[in-house]
């Protein structure tokens, strides 16, 4: 592990505190590959590392040389954020911690509110279900003149993520959004998405994402309203999403069941 210089230097600086070390697993589903992250305070020795990603020998030995590694954290459950992070412990000995207790290792699940002291950093974890049930945020207050906030999946830096129905729910998706832009008031935070590149300001795309579901959920009613109030959710994909890639149409039709399930039953 020491054949790549510099620890502070590995991956590409993407804010005060964090580096992204990009996985080689690009997809349509995960875009240009999984967003991993190494956070550390300026001069700490140790990191953090946040969702350490795929089960790819050289990624997860390039996150390892960036240690030592004090803890990891999993934004969901998802295999591209951890398929990897069990070969990771065994790398690294740190420990991992996610909202899930099935996800973690040598350590007790996070919880909503959480403050954790690692890397020279102060770092809050938020539950933002919706993507799915387990998905967190990470907050970093200090991150910079405003603060920073990595987001998993709950927002990617290109395009809108799905609702994994049933796991997720648009009702505390939306929820989750609405914390989160909340958050951004303070100014401009800066966004460490799980996907795609970094996005400068928390509360204008947490803004644009709300308006894109208010729009999706008009065009489903319309759909509805055309086919009627007991049309399955294949049916309204192929009404609402008509255009749509085919490799992604299971992710589509996803998404259509969390809106209808959140229109049906509130």
């Amino acid at each position: 592990m020491g054949g790549f210089g510099d620890p502070a230097a590995i991956g590409e600086q993407v804010s005060e505190f964090g580096r992204l070390v990009l996985a080689p697993n690009p997809g349509p589903m995960t875009l240009d590959g999984t967003n991993s992250y190494v956070l550390r305070a300026p001069g700490a020795a140790g990191c953090v590392i946040v969702d350490p990603g795929p089960a790819i020998e050289e990624h997860l030995r390039l996150l390892a040389a960036a240690g030592p590694v004090e803890l990891v954290l999993l934004t969901h459950h998802h295999f591209d954020h951890t398929a990897g992070a069990a070969w990771f412990a065994e790398l690294t000995g740190a420990p991992v911690r996610a909202i899930d207790p099935e996800l973690c290792i040598g350590a007790d699940a996070v919880v909503d509110g959480e403050r954790i002291s690692a890397a020279g950093l102060e770092l809050e974890v938020w539950a933002t279900p919706g993507h799915t049930a387990d998905s967190l945020s990470i907050v970093l207050a200090d991150d910079g003149e405003h603060g920073a906030a990595l987001t998993g999946d709950t927002v990617l830096g290109r395009g809108t993520t799905i609702i994994v129905d049933p796991d997720g729910a648009l009702g505390p998706y939306l929820g989750s959004l609405e914390r989160l832009r909340d958050f951004g008031a303070r100014g401009p935070v800066s966004v460490l998405t799980g996907h795609g590149p970094t996005l400068p300001d928390l509360r204008e795309i947490c803004e644009a994402y709300l308006a894109h579901r208010a729009e999706r959920l008009d065009q489903v009613r319309a759909a509805l309203a055309m086919i009627g109030a007991d049309a399955s959710a294949g049916a309204v994909t192929d009404i609402v999403y008509a255009d749509v890639d085919p490799a992604v149409r299971g992710a589509a039709e996803a998404s259509v069941r969390a809106q209808l399930r959140y229109l049906r039953e509130g």
